[in-house]
């Protein structure tokens, strides 16, 4: 018989990238706060950066640094335009990557954008003992991250395994 498992509320921070986006047209960006805070997560703080890869980084390791941030999900900034750097901004903090997001979440993605989706950098990895997702700027891209991959990875509930099972031991040596 397996032992129940209670919800352990998270910590979460939200990132938009976006040269366009502010606190009132931010659909991606709150697509996300309502997923988070309806799973029942914390909204620990949310920011709106332009695509460029020194503010991400900064931004991102400011939070990287806080005890109190258990994961950050950033959207916007994964295309393959000039300005689109997240990956290029979140890669060098990353201790390790989680390179099955990326690949399931194109699998997905596939199934509603069809080859579009191989224009996706969706990525995600840990740094610093902080979980960090990076999915497109689109609030449906946004929607298939958090209801297919995020949501079910951040509930300590989720069975055979979940990401936060595994946060105690994310700064072992």
């Amino acid at each position: 018989m397996t032992e129940a498992r209670e919800f352990l509320p998270l910590n979460l921070a939200v990132l938009t990238v976006s040269d366009s986006r502010t606190e009132a047209n931010d659909s991606s960006g709150q697509t996300l706060v309502s997923g988070l805070t309806e799973a029942g997560h914390r909204l620990h703080d949310k920011k709106i950066v332009p695509d460029d890869i020194y503010r991400i980084r900064a931004v991102v390791s400011q939070w990287i640094a806080d005890p109190a941030v258990h994961a950050i999900i950033s959207t916007g900034g994964t295309g393959v335009t000039g300005r689109d750097g997240t990956p290029e901004a979140v890669t060098p903090l990353l201790d390790k990557m989680l390179d099955g997001f990326g690949e399931v979440f194109r699998m997905i993605s596939y199934q509603d954008i069809k080859s579009s989706t191989m224009q996706s950098r969706a990525l995600a990895g840990v740094a610093n003992g902080t979980y960090i997702f990076c999915v497109p700027g689109s609030s449906g891209a946004c929607r298939t991250a958090w209801e297919n991959l995020i949501k079910d990875q951040l509930d300590f509930r989720t069975r055979p395994c979940n990401l936060v099972q595994l946060m105690p031991r994310l700064l072992e040596k």
